[in-house]
Parts: structure tokens; C-alpha cells; sequence
């Protein structure tokens, strides 16, 4: 599962940001970064052992984001956002998924797992992620770690925002004037779905006169009776429509960073409420599976500095760290998994 949405506030800070929904994670999955000229891989890796020097580049951008490492040396990247602001994430796509067979005529080969870094290392803003989905590579369906990863994309410009989609009616990129995105079904069924509640807003309803009796309205929020509630793919997609739509913007970068927070905790996942049925596309490489999906972390991405904020299920401390914090090197810091409280002082 997944959910993702894009923001800004009056003052023209732009911020990004997503909840990465599953039940178990990948071995190395922490904060990624990866500086310019790192030469890296978009087909196979160095565990399977089968690289080949044709399918491999050298970043033109700086990157930060979160993924793992255990494919080193490609960074396999979840979100990330590069040093011109141009950030992506993949998202799951069960049942919806189908990448190519074949590599197409003048185009090269990228396995869906390394498109994130290959877009944030090669992009500078949505048009060029655009022209090269489109006519420079073919996301290919060979196997990573014995699985074919199940995926559609998002990227955002401060500018612009489009999601990438394969499936078997072939490839699909909207310009997504939303900027949001969760899971399955086809992004153009949760634009559809939307008309279905365009009766919802954040203003109260008056009181009701019917016949001679007058119905005081006794409780806020009845704008938005019918807003749906559920964990879903649809109802999320729904929930972050409204957010986005009302979310109050304010300004400044702290005002930004809580408001998307506050947004991305609306369409959480608390352990528990949503059992897994779907038990394909394991690797050797997951750890620590859970009966449940629930909201591994929530990240928010500033594109106007480079900047990470991130917090995880067990610790709800936000931690951040930007591109500008790092050298020359790649850089790598685990994910903080142990839960902190800060004691308040008499």
C-alpha cells in the first residue's frame, strides 16, 4: 500500500511527501544518499551477480531519499528527492502492474525497482522525467531478487506533477494536476471516482427546517459526512483529494513540514486494522513480515532545499537531515526504528 500527496504553502514553499504502507521491509532500508558522478546500475545487481557494464551510469544529480542498499552498488530508492527539487516515489500497484517483455527501439533497459534513482540521477524537473519515460527507456519486467516488483509512479517539479503507469494496455503518463496518489486501481479510476463526492466540503451545513420542525446543528464537520474512512486504495485516494483541496497552507517551511505530517497521519495505517491476504513478490531480502500492513514511515520532502523529514512507526520523533549535509561520498544512516518519548520538564 501507499499513499502520496504534494503541498505548498502562500509563501511558495513546496513540500512532498508519502507514507510507505506495507508488512515487512527490506534488509538496508534507511537514508540514501548518493552524490553526483556515482556510478551505478539500472538492470541487475551485484547479489545475483549478474551486472553488466552497458547498463550502467553515472549520476549527474545529487540525491537523498530512502531505500536500501543491499543491491549496492545501485541504491535502490523508495522516495527521493534530487538537488533541483525534482523528487519521486514508487508506489504499490497490485493486480495492475505489467512491464515489458521486450526492450523497445531505441531505448535502453531499466528494471522498475531502480527507476526512482535513475530519474532523481539523470532529471532535473518533470519535462525531462516526461521525455524520458516516454522515448529513452523500457521498463522491463525481468526479475529482481526472484520477484518482479508491482509498481506505479509519481514525480513532482515545483512546477508540475505527473504519474508514471505501465499495464498491459501498455505505458501511461498522466499529468497529475492533483499531485496525489495511492494504490490499485488505474490513477484515471480514482479521477472518475472522485465526481462521487462532490457534495463534501469543509463548511457546516446550516439547520434543517422540515415541516415545523427545526433540526439545530449541534456538532461540526457534517461538510464532509460521507468522506469514506476505510484503508482502502480509493478511500485514501478520496481522503488526501479533500486534504489537498482544504489543508490549510500558511506559511513558512515548519508550518509546511507539520501540515503534511498532519495530512499524511490522516491516511496512516495503525498495525492491526488491515491483515495481509497477498502473500506474493517475498524476497530473500524481506525482514521482519508482519500479519499486518501498517505505515512503515512517513516521509516529507522540502524541494526547496533538499531536505528529508522522516518518522517511523515505532518512533514518532521527526528527524530530518538535507543534501547539503553531505560530501562528495555516498552516504547511508539506518532508519531509527526505537521509539522515543522526551520527558517534559517541571
Amino acid at each position: 500500500m501507499c499513499s502520496a500527496i504534494t503541498n505548498y504553502t502562500n509563501d511558495n514553499k513546496y513540500f512532498f511527501g508519502r507514507n510507505l504502507d506495507f508488512n515487512r521491509i527490506t534488509e538496508g532500508t534507511g537514508i540514501i544518499y548518493i552524490p553526483r558522478n556515482y556510478k551505478y546500475y539500472v538492470v541487475g545487481s551485484q547479489y545475483e551477480n549478474n551486472l553488466e557494464e552497458e547498463n550502467s551510469y553515472l549520476s549527474k544529480y545529487k540525491v537523498l531519499g530512502i531505500g536500501t542498499n543491499v543491491l549496492a552498488p545501485t541504491m535502490a530508492l523508495y522516495d527521493g528527492v534530487n538537488e533541483h527539487g525534482l523528487v519521486g516515489a514508487q508506489l504499490y500497484f497490485r493486480g495492475y502492474a505489467h512491464f515489458l517483455d521486450v526492450v523497445k527501439s531505441g531505448t535502453y533497459p531499466v528494471q522498475a525497482a531502480y527507476l526512482i534513482v535513475h530519474i532523481l540521477s539523470s532529471c532535473k524537473d518533470v519535462s525531462e522525467v516526461i521525455d524520458t519515460i516516454k522515448n529513452k527507456i523500457s521498463l522491463i519486467s525481468k526479475p529482481l531478487l526472484g520477484s518482479t516488483p508491482t509498481l506505479h509512479f509519481i514525480f513532482s517539479d515545483k512546477v508540475s506533477s505527473v504519474v508514471v503507469e505501465y499495464t498491459k494496455d501498455g505505458l501511461k503518463v498522466y499529468q497529475n494536476n492533483l499531485g496525489i496518489l495511492t494504490n490499485s486501481p488505474e490513477y484515471n479510476y480514482h479521477l472518475t471516482n472522485l465526481s462521487n463526492y462532490m457534495n463534501l466540503r469543509n463548511e457546516d451545513y446550516d439547520d434543517l427546517n422540515i415541516c415545523d420542525i427545526s433540526l439545530k446543528q449541534t456538532y461540526s464537520g457534517n461538510g464532509l459526512v460521507g468522506l469514506p474512512g476505510d484503508f482502502s486504495s480509493p478511500s485514501r485516494f478520496i481522503r488526501l483529494a479533500f486534504l489537498k483541496k482544504y489543508l490549510d497552507k500558511g506559511e513558512g517551511t515548519n508550518y509546511g513540514v507539520t501540515s503534511m505530517f498532519n495530512a499524511l497521519s490522516n491516511v496512516a495505517f495503525p498495525k492491526g486494522l488491515v491483515m495481509v491476504t497477498d502473500h506474493s513478490n517475498v524476497t530473500v531480502k524481506d525482514k521482519d513480515i508482519s500479519p499486518y500492513d501498517y505505515t512503515i514511515y512517513s516521509v516529507v520532502y522540502d524541494l526547496n532545499n533538499g531536505s528529508l523529514y522522516y518518522k517511523t512507526y515505532p518512533n514518532l520523533n521527526i528527524s530530518y537531515i538535507s543534501i547539503s549535509d553531505f560530501n562528495t561520498k555516498l552516504g547511508y544512516i539506518p532508519l531509527d526504528f526505537n521509539p522515543k518519548f522526551n520527558k517534559v520538564v517541571r
